[in-house]
């Protein structure tokens, strides 16, 4: 294409008709980085971060403002930008024979130097008919949207379009307002009702909330808390910081914060604001406060590498698509002094490329825009309203009738990788393009929350849900504040987020107090069948022979069934288990007491008789055989109706304890319980009465008093088991039974066979 037509249509479009001289008062703002082309565009970046106002007087000239502290990821932008132009400058295709100039100038980060750059930018300029002489065509910038309002107002007066990579306030998608104004990164009219969506997604209904206090805070702000009071969400408080504003603001601000009842915070902060806030929150402790951010500062990396980005650990926020621009790198290095690969810092960092990708493109929408208006005619602001084109990396660009690009958003997470290091994980994304019950989505990664923690923090206006009750789950994984009841196996978690299987509690052989009463239940076995091998063993001598052999086996025997029968009280519960606990032990303990009823009822007929003792049939053996048989079988056979007509079944009981589900064994007919404790009570009363009969015996026949004695620790054990057997809770009513069992078998044991022992 021609030169003659470049003349015409570009640089004799900004001449003024009458050809008048443009000029400027005062001294020239200079630009930073600057180069010569046929067409120029301007670029306005926080190259330096911090500024020095100089007091005032009337009585003499302001000194300059001074900028300092450079911003490297700022520098990085600057970069990307001479990037694209000078790619655009070798392609064959777009804009050919024609070289692309630029003037970059700092705007600090502050309206009044963004104000001497726009100046600058527009150096020249003079109002001749609506037309202009400027020395820029747009102007790529700024990185604030209150430094961008300030220098629009500026440029629009001249018809200077802007297109902004980073100022996301939603007042400049106002046309009437802002007519020249564009921007490659969605406003915070999409961004402020993700957060909301996403603050009521994780059912957090009382949150925090702090913002800068400039346009893009406050405008971004009021946008949220319009979004999520719609959404039912309440604002606890909501504080304003400035980086430039007074030390006692911010402690108050962060006092607010630490006395406040959320658990959520959300932060709506532009990337300065952010660090000199957690300077402060570090020094008055504020932890634990679960972090949501805007896209200003929810990817920077220079806030993950500070002291204090282990408060962050977990913080949750939208931020620009991440994309890869080929050859970046390698141009950023030859700009970098050290030229060494492994210098990664924040400025030739290209793994996390958002906002600097947003450079990108609006550097290549002005050439595309340029391009058709060499080909069709008309303005640069017309052109780009129409441009519509694909990068190297499949996205698509194009802007809306308000200037806007479409609103897409990642959900990322800051967590922690294997040596430490602040990663940004993206575990979501927000697509305003889509239906609204589909625009926030999840991936199957896991979140990490504040504290590094898994699980969901819990921050709510209204009352917690009671226990038992979650909040409401809905449509895909979006919370309510409703509150709902957990199925009748289930309970709600610590923090009422979601319903979790109940504890299953029951005696368990794993546990403490399982495995010490089942150690006793089997010394007291092994000590018994010690005794009766001792007896076998000696069963010649007249000894044994005294203490009728055959009873003594037989109650030996019982007794260790007494003990082992304690075993069938411990282990989860189940049909058979439940029949053969109460029946096993109610027949080994009759047949236990039978035995030492008609032991007892043998000594006192022996030495009671009035006729010589071989004219006694009661003192027979079969006599014997036959009573204790007797006596047993009564008990087998209440045993047995009992199994019949009621038997025992194991039960969950979610009664006595909402929490959890206790395993037991429900008695099926209490009234057959009762009947067999009450018939074992009564043969053990019938030993207490014949020995209480037989107590002034000889000594050498004075077993009959320690029957007695016996029978007061059976009867004692047995009385008081039966309160603290109503009156105990969930296994501890088990453990009272097997204690009882365990306490009267060894005072059997010990009582009437203490000789051998």
């Amino acid at each position: 294409m021609s030169i003659i037509l470049l003349l015409v249509v570009i640089v004799g479009f900004f001449k003024a008709e009458n050809n008048s001289t443009c000029k400027i008062i005062g001294n020239p703002e200079v630009p930073i980085l600057s180069k010569e082309g046929d067409v120029t565009i301007g670029g306005a970046f926080s190259i330096y971060s911090q500024i020095s106002i100089p007091s005032l007087s009337k009585y003499e000239t302001p000194e300059s403002f001074r900028c300092s502290r450079i911003n490297l990821r700022e520098f990085r932008f600057v970069q990307t930008m001479l990037f694209a132009i000078e790619e655009i400058n070798n392609s064959s295709i777009l804009l050919p024979n024609v070289s692309i100039g630029y003037k970059v100038f700092d705007s600090c980060g502050s309206t009044l130097p963004s104000t001497r750059a726009v100046m600058g930018l527009i150096d020249g300029v003079e109002n001749t008919g609506g037309k202009s002489c400027s020395s820029v065509h747009v102007i790529i910038g700024a990185s604030e949207s209150s430094s961008t309002i300030a220098m629009q107002q500026i440029s629009g007066i001249f018809q200077i379009p802007m297109i902004s990579h980073f100022a996301t306030c939603a007042c400049l998608s106002n046309r009437k307002e802002y007519p020249f104004f564009f921007r490659t990164i969605p406003s915070d009219y999409y961004q402020s009702r993700a957060m909301a969506k996403l603050v009521k997604h994780f059912g957090w209904t009382w949150v925090g909330a702090i913002r800068s206090d400039n346009d893009y805070g406050n405008n971004g702000m009021a946008t949220f808390i319009e979004a999520a009071s719609q959404e039912g969400i309440c604002v606890e408080y909501s504080e304003t910081i400035s980086r430039t504003g007074s030390r006692e603001h911010i402690e108050k601000a962060v006092r607010v914060i630490r006395r406040g009842t959320a658990s959520v915070l959300v932060a709506f902060l532009a990337q300065g604001e952010m660090d000199v806030l957690l300077e402060e929150v570090l020094r008055q402790n504020v932890t634990g406060l679960q972090w949501v951010g805007s896209e200003s500062w929810i990817t920077a990396k220079y806030l993950a590498k500070k002291r204090y980005s282990g408060i962050l650990t977990g913080s949750l926020g939208f931020a620009i698509r991440k994309a890869k621009i080929p050859g970046l790198q390698e141009f950023l290095l030859k700009v970098n002094p050290s030229k060494d690969p492994q210098s990664n810092n924040e400025f030739t960092n290209v793994s996390e490329l958002r906002i600097s990708n947003n450079v990108y493109k609006a550097v290549y929408a002005v050439a595309h825009a340029l391009h058709r208006m060499l080909i069709c005619g008309s303005n640069v602001a017309k052109q780009l309203q129409n441009v519509n084109f694909t990068l190297p990396s499949g996205e698509q660009m194009y802007f809306d009738e308000n200037g806007d690009p479409a609103a897409t958003y990642e959900l990322v997470n800051w967590q922690k990788n294997h040596v430490g290091d602040i990663v940004f994980m993206t575990v979501g994304k927000y697509d305003a393009s889509q239906q609204n019950w589909n625009q926030l989505s999840m991936n199957n990664l896991q979140i990490i929350w504040a504290k590094e923690s898994l699980e969901i923090p819990l921050s709510v206006c209204s009352e917690n849900c009671l226990p038992g009750f979650r909040q409401q789950n809905t449509y895909f994984f979006f919370y309510s504040a409703e509150c709902s009841q957990c199925p009748l196996e289930y309970w709600s978690n610590a923090n009422h987020s979601k319903c979790v299987p109940k504890v299953i509690e029951f005696l368990s052989y794993k546990e403490t107090m399982g495995a010490v009463l089942a150690a006793f239940s089997l010394c007291g076995a092994s000590l018994t069948l010690i005794i009766l091998c001792i007896f076998l063993w000696f069963r010649h001598t007249p000894l044994v022979k005294a203490s009728n052999s055959e009873l003594s086996f037989l109650l030996l025997f019982s007794l260790t069934l007494c003990f082992l029968c304690s075993l069938t009280f411990i282990g989860r519960p189940t049909e058979w288990s439940c029949m053969l606990r109460h029946t096993a032990f109610g027949i080994a303990f009759a047949l236990c007491i039978s035995c030492i009823l008609a032991k007892t009822i043998t000594v006192v007929m022996a030495f009671k008789a009035k006729r010589p003792a071989k004219t006694i049939p009661q003192c027979s053996a079969p006599l014997q055989r036959t009573s204790v048989l007797g006596c047993t079988l009564i008990q087998v056979l209440i045993c047995v109706i009992w199994l019949v007509f009621a038997p025992p079944f194991p039960h969950k009981n979610t009664v006595y304890a909402n929490e959890k589900i206790i395993l037991e064994c429900v008695l099926g007919s209490p009234i057959a319980f009762w009947v067999v404790m009450a018939y074992i009570g009564f043969l053990a009363l019938l030993c207490f009465i014949f020995a209480f009969l037989a107590r002034k015996l000889p000594d050498n026949f004075n077993e009959a008093k320690f029957i007695t004695f016996s029978m007061l620790i059976f009867s004692a054990v047995w009385l008081t088991f039966i309160p603290a057997y109503v009156s105990s809770p969930g296994k501890f009513t088990v453990a009272v039974e097997i204690f009882a069992m365990l306490a009267s078998s060894f005072g059997l044991l010990f009582c009437i066979f203490h000789k051998t022992q």
